[in-house]
């Protein structure tokens, strides 16, 4: 099981650490979610952050890459395309695709709500380009560290980071 500090082994240390709960409680009372706790981690320690140029994560406190926002405007975004371009609704509720990132390669990125409380979260990964969703049964600390380390995923981080993850704050 990938952990926050195989993450911050490849990233190096984090600049930034959210300490305040507040603005989490407040979204995610306002989506009815809880976001999983692996995420809320790694965006207190680096978010808002864009990693390897490429894919971008927001913090519900930050001002520039607020979280809540980009997850509003992606939800409102999605609500006018087609049915069949993700095989579930997006949104913040059971079984809905939450929006929690992107990418400059044209790829968002979303966390599939469980159905109940025991299932396990997974993350979903929506090709522009190529009109495709892909799902991967993993937590954001797994999926994170196969991209860290430009593994088969769908978001591939080589052409992006050659000689290895980085990041940088938003802002």
């Amino acid at each position: 099981m990938a952990t926050f500090e195989d993450l911050k082994n490849l990233l190096g240390e984090p600049r930034f650490l959210w300490s305040d709960p507040t603005p989490w409680t407040e979204l995610e009372e306002e989506l009815g979610v809880r976001f999983p706790e692996d995420f809320r981690k790694f965006s207190d320690a680096y978010g808002p952050v864009l990693i390897n140029n490429q894919v971008d994560i927001g913090h519900p406190s930050a001002e520039l890459g607020n979280l809540g926002r980009i997850i509003r405007r992606t939800i409102e975004a999605w609500s006018t395309a087609p049915e069949d371009e993700v095989p579930y609704p997006v949104g913040s509720a059971p079984g809905e695709l939450l929006p929690w990132g992107g990418s400059s390669s044209g790829e968002t990125l979303f966390f599939h709500v469980p159905e109940e409380e025991h299932e396990n979260w997974a993350i979903g990964v929506y090709e522009h380009d190529e009109g495709t969703y892909h799902e991967y049964a993993m937590t954001f600390n797994e999926w994170m560290l196969s991209y860290l380390r430009g593994e088969d995923m769908t978001v591939c981080s080589r052409n992006f980071a050659p000689e290895g993850p980085f990041y940088a704050q938003i802002s």
